[in-house]
């Protein structure tokens, strides 16, 4: 978000599927008024499938949205990640997220392409042009560090699709999202598999690049 003219100090930044509810957009209002010393802000993403709210097959429900943006920056092509130079505050307010409002078609169609660029990541991953360390995986204190050596680490691992079915429905307990849960823990199943589908491709088609070396995983 360098190099762009804000008129305020303060941006909140939504996807056209997202919504910011009165409670929010009160909490929002009273922050800016008189905003402690940080360089963002946290909060947490209800996702819905219909009408009902996924709370426990979420995957990932907590979001760097409101930024001062000349202390954040972007990385990653899809399903990016929001770099903070400076502390996060969290806020106790959520806001909404209606990924399904377009239909079901529309859903699968994006994530379609999505599953094109997560599979050009994953051979990257593989290929040592992409930066991954264990400790940060397990251990990082920031949250945007933690997730995005966790996606690098969930690259390396065998059964992907099926292990997203059993951490969304089982782990993250999904069942008691009821038929919503299941159909999404199964959607991402599916996803996931099209990007194992697309990394094969991939590495048929581009099987002499070279490797290059990784940071320090311990």
């Amino acid at each position: 978000m360098h190099g762009l003219a804000f008129k305020h100090a303060w941006v909140l930044t939504l996807d056209a599927d997202e919504r910011v509810p009165p409670p929010l957009a009160d909490l929002l209002a009273r922050f800016a008024a008189a905003p402690p010393n940080v360089a963002a802000c946290r909060l947490r993403r209800r996702d819905f499938l219909d009408d009902t709210w996924l709370k426990h097959s979420q995957i990932s429900p907590f979001y760097v949205r409101l930024v001062r943006p000349d202390l954040v920056r972007y990385e990653r092509a899809v399903n990016e990640v929001l770099r903070v130079d400076g502390p996060i505050h969290d806020l106790g307010e959520p806001f909404d997220h209606h990924p399904f409002s377009k239909g079901m078609g529309h859903w699968l169609d994006k994530h379609n392409t999505y599953s094109t660029m997560e599979a050009r990541c994953v051979l990257d991953a593989r290929r040592g042009t992409t930066t991954f360390s264990l400790r940060d995986a397990l251990f990082a204190r920031d949250f945007n560090e933690r997730r995005k050596n966790q996606k690098e680490l969930f690259y390396r691992l065998p059964l992907r699709p099926l292990l997203k079915f059993l951490y969304i429905y089982v782990w993250r307990r999904g069942f008691l999202d009821g038929a919503a849960g299941f159909t999404y823990a199964r959607l991402q199943s599916i996803y996931e598999y099209l990007i194992v589908l697309k990394t094969r491709e991939l590495e048929s088609r581009e099987p002499s690049a070279p490797p290059v070396a990784t940071r320090d995983v311990s």
